[in-house]
């Protein structure tokens, strides 16, 4: 963050100091909420939680180097202290449902207008540019596309994972500082004005939108209210802002009439201003295709997997272009660019010759298909046999059913050779049951009932050359099946 004394900061979140020797006193440092990793020169964030209360780590933080504490009541060191009066937050995917009183909303709201007026200073005086993403899918491989691309022209900062709501946002937001040239974020919703919110935190110059898909259906109610939701980023922009909208997407495209910025459309249609031709996948499923923008084109060849990756290439080349990068710039920094964040189309092969796609942080219709049509175009080319490890997908309300249903049709049109249906209620019966009807036959599709009975199925059965992927929401924790496979172990990669 922008340095701030805590008489500055407490004027910012209308919060009073307690115990503060020095008003003056220098933050330095950056928020966190973890008190293991605190720095010196940070701000400690005490947010009571369901199973701790940051704020009986207060004292520690402190002594680890906090300035203060960011905090709902004080406690015995410095700190600057809000009341649930000051404020509060939109209900995302943070619960603060142990959050009787309202500190946890207190300490969030704070958290929020902290980093406004943080990004705002910084934007003003260095120049900083906010770049937001979101979309039903692919918004943290596009973030993490970003960052690479970004990366040549400027210091970035861009959050772990999909560190992407009301806690998350913020957070990221205060990671940037003077030395900071990009912000990439990521922008989720699970109801109308969610997105809105999130970009008064951090306003963005530059906006992505990927595609308006089925994810958290039971949430929105349509995809109507979805596209309503996700366009209130292209909404939040500037005049002089650019918009980033999927030309494949009628209603991401659509967008261009809810927005002042500049608009640049991309995709594989021939009226994207910067478009893919000659898609094709290479024998590890890494696509490659050729890049059109500016009446120059330049082949590009990707290190991540699956084909749905050149949408969120071309998304990120756009922004990179808008930024000062050149198409050769572009081209290498796409080239180069791995996968950075955890359980999201990870490949590795194990020392028995076994191949794990890693795809289990999350799941929707759509991240689901295209996961699977990376399976088969892994395997099928090499004669390897495929495994799909398929949990529930979350939040699809009354198509859920339904949803599930056609992922187990598609696996056997696709020809996945072995699907394992993990999970005892109706969307888990729904796909295996879907993919029996169409045409699936012995145990071509198998329901079992959790992790351990997919993990003792697999120790049975695989075989070195096979190809597994695993994926499903994140609740049901189905990283364990692929971390087994790999012998990761979960601590290894938890935040």
């Amino acid at each position: 963050m922008i340095e701030m004394t805590l008489r500055e900061i407490a004027n910012v979140v209308g919060g009073e100091l307690h115990d503060v020797v020095d008003p003056q006193a220098l933050v330095t440092g950056s928020v966190e909420f973890d008190s293991r990793r605190i720095g010196s020169g940070d701000l400690f964030l005490a947010l009571p939680g369901a199973n701790s209360d940051g704020h009986d780590y207060a004292a520690k933080a402190v002594a680890a180097g906090a300035v203060a504490v960011l905090a709902a009541r004080p406690v015995g060191v410095p700190a600057i202290v809000v009341r649930p009066e000051h404020g509060s937050v939109p209900a995302t995917s943070v619960a603060l449902s142990h959050d009787g009183d309202g500190s946890g909303a207190a300490v969030l709201a704070a958290l929020a207008e902290l980093a406004r007026v943080s990004t705002q200073r910084l934007a003003e005086r260095t120049g900083l540019t906010v770049v937001g993403v979101t979309g039903s899918s692919g918004k943290t491989s596009t973030k993490d596309l970003l960052a690479a691309v970004l990366a040549p022209l400027g210091a970035v900062v861009a959050p772990p994972g999909s560190f992407n709501n009301e806690l998350g946002h913020p957070w990221t937001a205060l990671r940037a500082d003077a030395d900071t040239r990009f912000l990439a974020l990521e922008l989720s919703a699970r109801g109308r004005g969610h997105i809105a919110e999130l970009a008064r935190i951090a306003p963005p110059r530059i906006g992505v939108v990927l595609n308006v898909g089925t994810a958290h259906l039971g949430e929105f109610g349509s995809r109507e209210a979805i596209a309503q939701t996700k366009g209130e980023l292209v909404e939040a922009l500037p005049p002089e802002g650019l918009a980033v909208l999927n030309a494949d997407d009628p209603n991401v495209a659509a967008m261009a009439s809810r927005t002042k910025a500049r608009v640049v459309t991309v995709g594989l249609s021939g009226d994207a201003d910067i478009r893919a031709t000659d898609v094709g996948t290479d024998e590890q499923a890494r696509a490659h295709f050729t890049l059109h923008a500016g009446g120059e084109s330049i082949p590009i060849q990707l290190a991540v997997h699956g084909e749905h990756q050149v949408g969120n290439a071309l998304a990120a080349a756009a922004v990179a272009l808008e930024c000062g990068a050149d198409l050769a710039t572009v081209a290498e920094a796409l080239s180069g660019a791995t996968a950075a964040s955890v359980r999201r189309m990870d490949v590795t092969t194990t020392a028995a010759g076994v191949t794990v796609i890693n795809d289990s942080y999350n799941a929707n219709p759509d991240s689901v298909r295209a996961a699977l049509k990376a399976l088969v175009t892994l395997a099928k080319p090499a004669e390897r046999r495929s495994w799909a490890v398929l949990g529930e997908m979350g939040e699809l309300g009354d198509t859920s059913v339904i949803e599930h249903d056609a992922i187990g049709r598609l696996a056997v049109r696709l020809d996945v050779d072995r699907l394992i249906v993990v999970g005892t209620g109706r969307p888990s019966h729904g796909m295996h049951q879907g993919a029996v009807m169409e045409g699936s036959w012995g145990e071509e599709s198998i329901l079992v009932p959790d992790i351990d009975a997919a993990i003792a199925l697999l120790d049975d059965e695989i075989a070195p050359g096979d190809v597994v992927l695993v994926k499903a929401s994140k609740a049901v924790g189905l990283w364990a099946v692929a971390e087994h496979l790999t012998g990761a172990a979960e601590g290894n990669t938890a935040r």
